[in-house]
């Protein structure tokens, strides 16, 4: 298991949502402090505000994706790369678990999904019959492998590429 499966899992485990959880745990990677980091993915837990719709570990995976790889140009090509980036990290946890939607997840554990309410207390139980942990982990290494894959650039490579680029 890798540092940022063990501290996203950990977090979640303090309580925090299943995006919180992701996107903190890659903080040392995104430069972005902890306080930030979790303000920012509050909403998306519970599949976007308990809507259980995208799962909040997924939506906390693209976020990273965003800060290390996004572009910043509308017009630029770095768009469209970006977009495919983002459908593969989806395809991966996909592939593993058939969807990246909160209420078919949960369901397929035989969970009794409902969207909105309050957050359901964490409990012993809870971490018993919720998958969530493990998506969490799963998110956390398949952003690990991405990353080990395709190094982030360096201001300086990134301006380098795009002069390249240009001409």
């Amino acid at each position: 298991m890798t540092e940022h499966e063990m501290m996203a899992e950990a977090l979640f485990r303090r309580g925090y949502n299943c995006a919180q959880a992701v996107f903190t745990a890659f903080c040392d990677v995104t430069g972005m402090d902890r306080d930030t980091a979790l303000r920012i993915s509050s909403s998306f837990g519970g599949g976007m505000g308990r809507m259980r719709e995208v799962c909040g570990a997924v939506s906390a995976m693209f976020m990273v994706a965003g800060m290390l790889y996004g572009y910043t140009d509308p017009k630029s090509h770095d768009k469209a790369r970006h977009y495919e980036r983002i459908r593969e990290l989806a395809d991966s946890f996909r592939c593993e678990n058939g969807s990246i939607i909160c209420r078919e997840l949960l369901s397929a554990s035989g969970e009794n999904v409902t969207a909105g309410g309050d957050p359901s207390p964490r409990t012993r139980e809870y971490y018993k019959k919720r998958p969530c942990a493990e998506y969490v982990k799963l998110c956390a290494r398949i952003l690990d492998e991405y990353i080990g894959k395709n190094p982030v650039m360096s201001d300086k490579e990134d301006a380098r590429a795009d002069v390249a680029r240009a001409t």
